[in-house]
């Protein structure tokens, strides 16, 4: 009498078999999403370096082809740079360089409406600023005068151009702070250096902490609650720029 000896699986290798495929199709989707973050990460730093260098190309080419200007005692009456203010709070600020003006609320108040607060559109204009760039031959948006009230606070859509596209990234500016030191300016050819420093970051509050000024500029730690190391990225840029190069 014959007998099949062909021997099955034991239900001990079974669930063993099982197993090793488990932590293989786990381990498979762990590298994914870490390859995924990385990708995306990636991308939002590519992003952010890539407004960087437009606007820093923009400042350098604005400020160059205007006469010198004065940024001294901000928001008051022949100053060309604007901090705007909620009580103790910067929320933003405006540079009027002649030609065009730059205007932009830092990210943790770009969604204020409050006109006396942020920079905020004309009536009836939804859509928030970010950071605008805008034709404005009299530096009007620089003007610090109530009786201009609605020319001062109000920002006009009509040839107001984006130079930060927040994308799927929700970018924002962070920080804007322009200076010259005295000993910038030329007097014998009337020229004037301008440092300005902007930091452009992603917009999730929570996993943004602010450094020794304030400013929502560094992403926190990763043991800090609300921290979000995968996507959080903040990025500083530091320019200098040469009012009256070619201005006759």
């Amino acid at each position: 009498m014959n007998h099949d000896k062909t021997k099955g699986f034991t239900l001990i290798e079974l669930m063993l078999a099982m197993s090793f495929i488990a932590v293989l199709l786990l381990a498979i989707a762990l590298t994914i999403i870490q390859i995924s973050a990385i990708y995306n990460r990636g991308l939002t730093i590519k992003d952010i370096n890539q407004a960087g260098i437009t606007i820093t190309q923009d400042l350098q080419g604005s400020i160059s082809n205007t006469s010198p200007f004065s940024i001294a005692n901000p928001g008051q009456a022949g100053s060309h740079y604007i901090i705007n203010k909620d009580g103790g709070k910067i929320t933003g600020g405006r540079l009027c360089l002649g030609n065009y003006s730059y205007i932009w609320n830092y990210g943790k108040y770009v969604t204020l409406t409050d006109p006396s607060e942020v920079n905020t559109y004309t009536l009836g204009t939804s859509k928030e600023i970010n950071l605008v760039k805008i034709v404005d031959p009299g530096s009007n948006y620089c003007l610090f005068d109530n009786s201009k009230y609605p020319t001062y606070y109000y920002i006009s859509p009509t040839n107001a151009v984006d130079l930060l596209d927040i994308g799927d990234h929700n970018l924002a500016v962070q920080s804007f702070i322009v200076s010259s030191p005295s000993s910038s300016i030329d007097l014998a050819t009337d020229q004037e250096l301008y440092d300005i420093e902007f930091a452009i970051g992603t917009n999730n509050q929570t996993a943004l902490q602010a450094d020794t000024n304030g400013n929502m500029t560094e992403c926190s730690a990763p043991n800090v609650v609300g921290s979000d190391p995968t996507y959080c990225v903040v990025d500083t840029f530091d320019i200098v720029a040469r009012a009256g190069n070619g201005v006759e």
